[in-house]
């Protein structure tokens, strides 16, 4: 579906766009969202992505289709009170201890908190705590922050396929949580990940192991190795402003080496030995009628 449409009093044209918030994005309009993603379905809960239509109503823009002819604002006073509202709630019922978060500095409750300029709390901090999930080796699950976006849930289900992650409940009832309530090492997860990448907040994040890894270093009896991935020399130097896809494997060795690891080893060869070992067996199997979908691991272990 093709056509044209208002969005802050610039004519816009529309190409099937499955929604107009994609469309609202294509303009270089940056409009908040927390449950919505690209790659996932359209659960429509946070309300963030509202815009205000020329007759006043007030609509989702990640479930609303493009329509020729109408005119929205996503800017207006009534939809930055709306949102700011919709933030306070959250905030009311998140944990506050943000100095010490995981995410402090790249959260985007945080943030958007810092951008529609709520510098106090109106309303108490209603959540009940409950407890940290810390029995997965790679995973923690803090309940206490979650914003119920749901996106990690969709993660799960339609993306990684394992579903251990569902909501239940409704409203102000609605409760995040793994397979019947039990911890992250007693259900079916695989520690992919892709749950705590899709997390606006700190409810999922990644297990560290920095302080280990401290002592090793610190540990004179001990000989300490670091073996790198491929992925790390591209995408290492964005954290020091550097350019996308810049190559550092220099400065990343270096660095290494000055943080006191003993020897540095590049997973690079032996990466492309896997390639070629996988693609051999994926022709093996197709020739002989093996086993497919093909599983294959990235484990340094190769």
């Amino acid at each position: 579906m093709s056509g044209s449409m208002i969005i802050d009093g610039k004519k816009v044209y529309f190409d099937n766009q499955k929604n107009i918030l994609s469309l609202i994005r294509d303009n270089n309009i940056d409009l908040p969202t927390f449950c919505y993603h690209s790659e996932l379905s359209i659960y429509g809960a946070c309300r963030m992505c509202s815009v205000e239509t020329s007759d006043g109503k007030i609509i989702a823009s990640c479930s609303e289709v493009p329509c020729n002819g109408m005119e929205i604002y996503t800017n207006s006073p009534r939809i930055r009170k709306y949102r700011k509202m919709i933030l306070e709630l959250l905030l009311s019922n998140h944990e506050r201890d943000c100095t010490a978060c995981e995410r402090t500095g790249k959260c985007q409750l945080q943030s958007l908190a810092r951008r529609y300029g709520i510098n106090k709390m109106r309303f108490n901090q209603l959540i009940e705590e409950q407890e940290v999930d810390y029995s997965s080796p790679s995973i923690i699950r803090n309940p206490n922050k979650c914003i119920k976006c749901g996106r990690c849930v969709e993660m799960c289900r339609e993306v990684q396929g394992i579903n251990i992650i569902e909501k239940i409940g409704r409203s102000s009832e609605l409760e995040i949580i793994t397979a019947y309530g039990k911890f992250l090492s007693d259900v079916s997860c695989v520690s992919c990940g892709q749950c705590s990448t899709v997390c606006p907040v700190a409810a999922i994040y990644e297990k560290e192991d920095i302080d280990i890894v401290w002592d090793a270093i610190n540990d004179p009896e001990k000989h300490v190795i670091v073996q790198t991935a491929p992925a790390v020399r591209v995408s290492i130097g964005e954290e020091f402003g550097m350019e996308p896809g810049s190559i550092v494997t220099g400065k990343l060795v270096a660095a290494l080496r000055r943080l006191g690891f003993d020897k540095v080893f590049d997973t690079n060869f032996t990466a492309d030995l896997t390639i070629i070992e996988e693609g051999n067996e994926l022709l093996h199997r197709l020739k002989t009628g093996g086993v497919l979908p093909m599983l294959t691991s990235c484990s340094p272990g190769w």
